[in-house]
Formats: C-alpha cells, sequence, structure tokens
C-alpha cells in the first residue's frame, strides 16, 4: 500500500518557501472544487487549513488558525505553463521523499512505498513516466522491484524475483532494465528485464562476481557492469547481450561505484580499500591513472570503499569523490585527461556524517555516502550525509534531510503543462 499526502509534481507550483518546510495533505473534495490545482502550503505557525486560488493566482479564500497572534503567511503561485522545476528524489526504506530544488531544498512531497525490505536502486524514464525502485536481497534469491507512475502517484506493479537485485540501469527509450543480482552473489548475471511488464527476458553473463552497480551508455548501445569482486569493469552490446570489452585489471579490492564520460572513451572507477579513483581507457581496456586522495588520513573507520561514490560533472571538467574516512568530498579538474593526469584542486568539508547507521534501515545500513551532480552541473547531492554542495562556491548550501538517512536519490524534472517528466535520471550517477 502507499499513501499520497501531496498532488502529483504535475500540479505542484513553484513556491517560495524556507529550507525545512514541511507539508500535510490538502483535501481536494473539499478545497478544489472551484479550482484546478492543489496547493500545499507549510507546517507550523500559523497553521493553514486551505487554500484557493483563482486563475489569475490571486487567493480568495484563506483559513488561518492563530497559536497567539498573526504571523506572516506566504502564499504559493500557480505554475506558468512551460515553467521547469527540478526535484530531487530520495528513497529511504518504505518512503519517498522529493525536493524542490529551484526553491530551496522545499519539501513538496511523501508518498508511503511497501519497500521495507531495503531499498538497493532506483531509475526513472522521461519516455514513460516511470519510476522503478529495487530492493529485497542482494544474493540468491527474494529481491524485488516497483515500478511507480510519476504522473499520477500510483504503484503499477511490484514483482518479486527468484534471485537478488542491486543498483540496476534503464535504457533511454525507457524499455529496458538491466539488474544486477546483488553485491553477495557468486556469479556475475545481470538480468535483462522488460520495464514494461517487469519480465525477464535474457541474461548477460559478466564473467565476475557480486553483480552490483550498473550504467547504461547515453546512446543505450552498451551496458557498464561493475561486479564487485572482480578487477575488470565488464562491457555488453545491448544488442547482442554479450560482452565486448572489459577494463583492467583495477588496483585490487574489486569495482565499486564508477561513471563514464559521454564520448564513452574514459571510465572513472573506485575501488574497495582505496581513497581515490583510477582513469581506464575503455577504447583500449588500459588504466591510464591510478589518483590517491592528497593531504588526507587514507585509512580508518568507515566503509569498505572509502570513495563510495563519484560524479562526473555535466560539462566533464571536473570529477567529485566521496571521502568517509575523513567526512570530505574531493574534487579533482580532469580536463587534462588523457594526456594528464587528473588534479585534485578542492576539498569540502562536510556537515553532515557520514558515520553511523542510517535508521530506519531494513539491512546493508553503514553509511557509506553516494553521490550525483544535478542536470544542469549547479548542485552536487551527498547521500547519508545530506548534503548539496553548489559547485560555483565548492561549499554545502543546504542540507536534506531524507539524504542524511539514504544514498539513493536521483533528480526528476518536469516542465509546466508537460504530460510527462521533461527528463529523469536513468542511471544512478
Amino acid at each position: 500500500m502507499f499513501e499520497e499526502v501531496m498532488p502529483t509534481l504535475a500540479k505542484v507550483p513553484a513556491n517560495d518557501v524556507r529550507h525545512g518546510d514541511s507539508w500535510e495533505a490538502v483535501d481536494r473534495n473539499r478545497i478544489c472544487r472551484a479550482c484546478e490545482r492543489c496547493y500545499p502550503m507549510p507546517v507550523g505557525q500559523p497553521r493553514v487549513y486551505k487554500v484557493r486560488f483563482n486563475q489569475g493566482g490571486t487567493a480568495y479564500l484563506l483559513i488561518v488558525l492563530l497559536a497567539l497572534a498573526l504571523l506572516p503567511v506566504a502564499i504559493p503561485s500557480p505554475a506558468h505553463a512551460g515553467q521547469l522545476h527540478h526535484y530531487e528524489y530520495v528513497f529511504p526504506d518504505k518512503s519517498i521523499y522529493v525536493y524542490d530544488m529551484d526553491h530551496r531544498g522545499a519539501l513538496v512531497k511523501h508518498v508511503s512505498v511497501p519497500t521495507s525490505a531495503g531499498v538497493r536502486g532506483t531509475v526513472a524514464s522521461a519516455v514513460t513516466g516511470m519510476l522503478y525502485i529495487s530492493y529485497g536481497r542482494d544474493r540468491g534469491s527474494g529481491g524485488s522491484m516497483l515500478k511507480y507512475n510519476l504522473m499520477t502517484d500510483e504503484v503499477v506493479w511490484a514483482k518479486h524475483y527468484p534471485f537478488g537485485i542491486d543498483s540496476m540501469s534503464i535504457s533511454p527509450d525507457g524499455n529496458t532494465i538491466y539488474m544486477p543480482t546483488g553485491e553477495l552473489a557468486s556469479g556475475g548475471i545481470w538480468k535483462v528485464i522488460d520495464a514494461n511488464s517487469g519480465k525477464v527476458r535474457t541474461s548477460i553473463d559478466s564473467g565476475g562476481i557480486g553483480p552490483h552497480n550498473t550504467v547504461v551508455s547515453p546512446d543505450g548501445a552498451r551496458v557498464y557492469m561493475g561486479p564487485r569482486y572482480t578487477n575488470y569493469l565488464v562491457v555488453a552490446s545491448t544488442r547482442t547481450n554479450r560482452v565486448i570489452r572489459r577494463i583492467g585489471p583495477v588496483r585490487g579490492g574489486g569495482i565499486r561505484p564508477f561513471t563514464i564520460n559521454g564520448a564513452q572513451n574514459l571510465a572513472f572507477i573506485t575501488l574497495s580499500g582505496f581513497l581515490g579513483f583510477q582513469v581506464g581507457d575503455i577504447s583500449t581496456g588500459r588504466i591510464l591513472y591510478t589518483v590517491p586522495v592528497q593531504g588526507f588520513r587514507a585509512s580508518g573507520r568507515g566503509a569498505s570503499t572509502p570513495s563510495h561514490g563519484i560524479s562526473l560533472s555535466p560539462d566533464e571538467k571536473e570529477v567529485y569523490l566521496v571521502d568517509s574516512i575523513n567526512n570530505y568530498v574531493h574534487v579533482f579538474d580532469v580536463t587534462g585527461l588523457p594526456e594528464l593526469a587528473p588534479r585534485q584542486v578542492a576539498d569540502i568539508r562536510l556537515l553532515g556524517a557520514l558515520s553511523h547507521n542510517e535508521s530506519p534501515c531494513a539491512y546493508d545500513c553503514l553509511k557509506d555516502g553516494w553521490l550525483h551532480h544535478s542536470r544542469d552541473g549547479r548542485y552536487v547531492f551527498v547521500g547519508d550525509s545530506g548534503d548539496v554542495i553548489d559547485t560555483t562556491i565548492r561549499k554545502t548550501v543546504m542540507t536534506l534531510p531524507a539524504l542524511a538517512n539514504s544514498r539513493k536519490e536521483i533528480e526528476i524534472d518536469f516542465e509546466g503543462g508537460a504530460p510527462l517528466p521533461t527528463w529523469a535520471m536513468n542511471n544512478r550517477l
């Protein structure tokens, strides 16, 4: 079962709100008989019970309960057709939280979903308007996947599989999901799943052990597979579902979070037990550079991979890297590649702590961290700490509470009046 506590994002306007505001549901039957849209209002003082707007955006009914004295109330304005909205979706176990990044990270939606078995991955398609959440076991059997309609806020189906699940990716056309069978699985199988029905079409054997992270190329022609306990990043053709290249061997420890550039000639790979990353040449399969973090303690407490999160900026000039040992994010200039090695140019101390455990959490609860850039490159979102970094000033400018308790997050953008999302992350990276 799931509980909708907000109108769909297609009907949520821009709101002049403060970071940290939260929302309560609006009863459409009682409030919205004379208007087209329902509007969320901040919870707090004064308490807002209901608001209605005319077509020009002027309030003509506002009922407010004052605790002691009148306080100012911000009234949102309706969204204009064609206006683009950027939302960050965060997925703690059992929940979806949605934050409006155009309005200082205001919380605009919270939905309960049946993913209490533990979320492992999330992707979405702007082509179909569908969101997918993998949850459950990452070995053997007991993996599940949920399909969710972003436009109607409805669970379409939940499928349960006789294999494990992990961090998947979806093809650019929204038709095919590439599902790793779990980092603790003994084999190296990725399942190729029909995104419409949830049925398995075929499998890809990576030849590795511990299927974990996945990236589908921007053109949809290749799927990049990261087996956790294998020292090669594996590339397969999505036409033949066969392996066509291996990149490595990487420094011992196995493949962890990775990303690729748009031209598909460079891979940026993090490793178990190493504070830093390696750069691989996709065309030749060779490792070009090993890039350790300089000036910081390289061992100590934390996850099995201290750099459990790497993101290439949309302009492909910088790489951001998680450091769970020292509670930092490090920035590297990669404009000299492939001739010159990446240069460490900034170190950003996080406000949220990459330590302790996520809670509530079904399993795999240690705060490993994760990160990704926003589509426009303005922000970097740091999972498990909650920090949102402004890439211009290289400083945390806001925190998202749910993001401090989850490393599963993706951006989905909507345009006012459009029947489907304008853009969505089909990879978590």
